[in-house]
């Protein structure tokens, strides 16, 4: 029978029954689950009396794998578990040396090795012994289409709501980065009322995080949809004089989203809002309107070309044959060619 994959959700949840793995191998390129794994193992495997003397936290930097293996063969004192925690693992020479204790690793010990922005070969003794042994758990980027939804998801466990378009005008201020999203998610939270259902509103979004409701990526990805010509244009405007805010970078990708995503609805068998959501991956059906417009007012050849402008554009924006063109009209350039050519 195949192993079971550990995800996010379940480790948490084995960590909060205290149903704890002698090791948890944490690697990969996004540093927010492996520290909200570690975070929640430093908070539930030891109370306070106990961290003094069965809580050894290490860095790469300053230890080898003879230090890890000393520390990890320790007896916990008063304590039925004691917690080695290794962060910034990945600077550890030879640390393969470790498979050796992972295949037979101390039941009283839970050894967590954070390796951080790689990943172990899986082929190999280590990563092999943990995963039958403990928990080999990879923490991957979350992509940009799937943000909207997974903002969504962290805050539900917060008892907390958001309106989808908040989700989006957040996404695509914020992109993947879960450490900041965190931080601003904190803060719009403080400020929701203490004695009434907490929900996070594009008001609120504008008020505190600086986004504008009106003018965003998410609300140009809506006009291009609608090929509504005068929303369309007002948004490029707005970006072209708050570009600190706005910058072109943030766009194109957004862009080249959406449209790239048309084009696997255009070529889906079942085109209905339902069928969409399951071609694209969608956890709302509010995620599919944007689609549903996209299909009526674009043909798949159009959106084929739309891809190649937006691909030219992020080069010339990066200096590629353009060497005096500021982002700005480069914008202009390329809104012009999706509503009008």
């Amino acid at each position: 029978m195949a192993k079971k994959e550990h995800t996010f959700e379940g480790i948490c949840r084995d960590i909060k029954s205290r149903n704890f793995a002698p090791v948890y191998i944490l690697m990969g390129e996004e540093p927010y689950f492996m520290d909200r794994i570690t975070n929640m193992l430093l908070e539930n495997v030891l109370n306070e009396t106990e961290k003094d003397f069965n809580q050894v936290i290490l860095y790469g930097a300053d230890s080898d794998v003879a230090q890890v293996l000393n520390a990890a063969r320790r007896f916990p004192m008063m304590s039925e578990y004691q917690l080695v925690v290794v962060r910034e693992a990945q600077q550890i020479r030879n640390i393969e040396q470790l498979a050796h204790y992972v295949k037979s690793p101390l039941s009283s010990t839970v050894l967590v090795i954070n390796y951080k922005y790689k990943t172990l070969d899986k082929r190999k003794a280590l990563a092999v012994a943990a995963d039958k042994n403990g928990v080999l758990f990879e923490s991957k980027k979350v992509p940009d289409y799937k943000m909207p939804g997974f903002i969504t998801s962290l805050l539900s466990e917060r008892s907390v709501t958001i309106d989808p378009k908040a989700a989006q005008m957040l996404s695509d201020f914020l992109g993947n980065d879960l450490n900041r999203l965190a931080k601003e998610l904190d803060k719009l939270i403080i400020l929701l009322p203490q004695n009434a259902p907490k929900r996070i509103t594009p008001d609120l979004v504008e008020q505190n995080i600086g986004i504008s409701k009106e003018y965003n990526n998410y609300e140009l990805i809506k006009a291009l949809a609608l090929k509504d010509v005068l929303k369309s244009n007002r948004i490029i405007q707005y970006f072209e004089k708050n570009p600190k805010n706005n910058p072109a970078q943030a766009t194109l990708p957004v862009l080249f989203n959406y449209f790239s995503n048309l084009l696997i609805a255009f070529y889906s068998k079942d085109r209905s809002e339902s069928g969409i959501m399951t071609a694209l991956g969608l956890r709302s059906p509010y995620q599919t309107k944007d689609y549903m417009a996209g299909l009526r007012n674009y043909s798949a050849m159009k959106v084929f070309t739309i891809i190649g402008d937006i691909r030219t554009t992020d080069a010339r924006s990066k200096g590629v044959e353009n060497s005096s063109v500021p982002d700005s009209e480069l914008l202009k350039e390329l809104v012009y060619k999706i509503l009008h050519t």
